[in-house]
């Protein structure tokens, strides 16, 4: 299987096979089809990469000069673009591999934790990046809480999460909830829950201590509507000065929004490629690395294709 299976436009069957990467492009393909990854899946995958390969070039890198370290700064400096490609660690993980099966990349070996904390939340972020596809961005927040969270509990000591209790959750929430803004706040709780999850999934406690997480109010936003009326929609829709392209562009987000149902970021993570005008389906990227097929209503296909 080639590229063009996955790909309509040749400048981005250009694109893959630029680079560094480039001559490697064709075995990932052939890797990815042998796994048997969807095409929206392996879509995304082939997109990480030509971005990697980009950058590999003009660091003046080859192929061999990749190894865990690598990775690791890529997905740092464009942590934005690896937020908007769900799965991009596994991605670039995959091609670590295929490279060292090659012979192409080294058998580096990562770093040993420094302490009992430090292994925690390299396992931690493991199982957000590879078992929830969750972005780097995503990463970025929770991991600190739980470093915080661990170090007040364990201090520099042996991590016995069999000794935790639905008190050291709820006082540590009591504590730091107040240094923060509501919204850092809830992304606190949602960072402690997350783990939790993860331990309960290892095996490393056997109660469900998620569920007693306090969770944080956040008020600023309690007096506005949860949803817009019929004649409401119409008003904004009508808003739009679709002589302009802002308003052709805020037009067609508005009715994806409207019409489909589109969370926010669905529509900011489409591209064209996500669009069969033909059979007149959309391809919808969603939160954890999942994908949906649905139909593209005529007023909303008329929108973006005026926008």
């Amino acid at each position: 299987m080639s590229t063009g299976a996955f790909f309509k436009f040749p400048v981005m069957i250009r694109c893959l096979h630029a680079g560094p990467l480039g001559v490697h492009i064709d075995a990932y393909v052939a890797l990815l089809q042998e796994q048997g990854y969807s095409r929206q899946s392996a879509r995304v995958h082939l997109q990480v990469l030509a971005d990697f390969s980009r950058l590999l070039q003009r660091r003046e890198l080859s192929a061999n000069d990749i190894d865990a370290s690598t990775l690791q700064r890529y997905l740092r400096c464009r942590s934005r673009f690896v937020g908007e490609h769900r799965g991009a660690s596994s991605a670039l993980n995959k091609l670590l591999g295929m490279l060292r099966d090659r012979g192409i990349a080294n058998h580096d070996t990562a770093p040993s934790a420094i302490d009992p904390v430090e292994c925690a939340k390299e396992n931690f972020k493991q199982y957000l990046s590879q078992e929830r596809g969750l972005s780097a961005a995503i990463l970025h927040t929770y991991v600190p809480v739980v470093d915080q969270f661990l170090r007040e509990r364990f201090g520099r000591g042996s991590t016995r999460f069999s000794e935790l209790r639905a008190t050291d959750l709820t006082g540590f929430i009591q504590r730091h909830v107040h240094d923060h803004s509501p919204r850092t706040a809830q992304h606190m709780v949602a960072a402690l829950r997350a783990f939790l999850r993860h331990l309960r999934l290892r095996g490393d406690i056997t109660t469900d201590l998620a569920v007693c997480v306090p969770t944080v109010a956040n008020w600023s936003y309690s007096t506005l509507p949860k949803f817009l009326q019929p004649g409401q929609v119409q008003q904004v829709l009508a808003r739009c000065d679709r002589r302009t392209s802002v308003g052709r562009r805020n037009y067609a987000i508005l009715l994806l929004l409207a019409r489909l149902g589109l969370r926010a970021g669905e529509v900011v993570a489409m591209t064209l490629d996500d669009i069969d005008w033909k059979e007149g389906r959309l391809t919808v990227r969603g939160k954890g690395g999942q994908w949906a097929d649905m139909p593209l209503a005529a007023e909303v296909g008329k929108a973006i294709a005026a926008y």
